[in-house]
């Protein structure tokens, strides 16, 4: 840009709007008002009714005038020189865009407003949009859930008749026991699936109190009833904190602020039943599940550590001939298997009855 100083006038074509012809003109500040002299005449509009061009590094500068005129001037360090020196304040914004610093720190802004945005913004928009959903809602997002797994990853059980009730009869005892010293709890449909490799040995606690257990997870336990429904009492955990609901409602709004952004809303709803038997659970809800479990084995005077033998062979199965389970809703993935061992272990209950 030239060192020389800025003219207090500055020669550019004036388009009247009107004819395609361009007229040489001069244009001047005079107070709040911009005046263009071309032809002989003298044309004054307001400021700020004027839209001025952006700064940038090239090219020129064009300015839409409010009666469809048009200046435009070639010279884009003239412009600039001349805006300047009549007092043109550019906005914040197109300063900023001139400077990769700023736009460094712009987005390193933005990422934080991002981040505050996932873990404390949606969690309680989620929050506030579980008290609006009604029970009837949470029920039929729960039956679209389980009719998607079932589709996807399970078939019938093929458990005997007698150790499905065996299994009922003996969660359902824990249950009165935790009901009988005051615990609220809330109502729930147990079903019996066999699964595939992907879930193997697992539980899921879907929307509206369905939990699902795996013939394989039965099998596993099948020597150890306490550990068996203590897993079932962890899944009722996740019922109860309505934590399958949470996941989905939060994973929606971000689905929707995507949507805002992209337009397209339809994956987002056509996902949320496979969503929920796919998505892990975040520590906290575990946490909160496991020490729901907690109260419900002692309510009913059995030992938490029947919980050990669980993780100690849900760990044998996944490294068994290299075999692992991949489905990440597995019971023992979050938080670390060793810190939830050492939970039930001590029998401590970090979250007041």
């Amino acid at each position: 840009m030239s060192s020389d100083p800025a003219p207090e006038r500055l020669a550019l074509q004036y388009f009247d709007g009107r004819h395609a012809r361009a007229h040489a003109a001069q244009i001047r500040r005079d107070g709040d008002q911009l005046v263009v002299e071309a032809d002989g005449q003298q044309h004054r509009y307001p400021l700020k009714q004027v839209a001025w061009p952006e700064r940038q590094r090239h090219g020129q500068r064009l300015v839409q005038l409010p009666d469809g005129g048009v200046l435009n001037c070639p010279d884009a360090p003239a412009w600039d020189a001349w805006a300047a020196q009549a007092g043109l304040h550019e906005p914040v914004a197109v300063s900023w865009a001139q400077s990769w610093r700023h736009v460094l720190s712009a987005l390193l802004l933005l990422v934080g407003l991002l981040w505050m945005g996932w873990k404390i913004g949606i969690p309680l928009a989620a929050e506030g949009a579980l008290a609006l959903i009604p029970a009837e809602a949470e029920g039929q997002i729960g039956t679209q859930a389980l009719e998607s797994i079932d589709r996807l990853l399970l078939k019938p059980s093929a458990l005997p008749a007698a150790r499905r009730s065996e299994i009922e009869a003996d969660f359902a005892r824990l249950v009165r026991a935790g009901r009988v010293q005051g615990q609220v709890l809330p109502d729930y449909h147990l079903h019996f699936r066999a699964a595939g490799r992907e879930l193997g040995p697992n539980a899921l606690a879907l929307p509206g109190g369905h939990i699902v257990l795996t013939d394989a997870l039965a099998e596993l336990l099948a020597d150890q009833p306490d550990a068996l429904v203590g897993v079932l009492a962890h899944e009722l955990g996740h019922v109860q904190g309505r934590h399958g609901l949470r996941m989905a409602v939060q994973t929606s709004l971000v689905g929707a602020l995507a949507g805002l952004v992209v337009g397209d809303f339809s994956t987002v709803l056509a996902g949320i039943p496979t969503l929920l038997g796919q998505q892990a659970y975040s520590r906290d809800f575990e946490r909160e599940a496991d020490a729901a479990a907690l109260r419900l084995l002692r309510a009913d005077g059995r030992p938490p550590r029947a919980m050990l033998v669980f993780f100690e062979r849900i760990e044998k199965h996944r490294h068994r001939d290299g075999e692992k389970t991949s489905w990440p809703t597995a019971i023992s993935s979050h938080p670390a298997d060793e810190e939830r061992m050492r939970f039930f272990s001590a029998g401590a209950d970090p979250v007041s009855d």
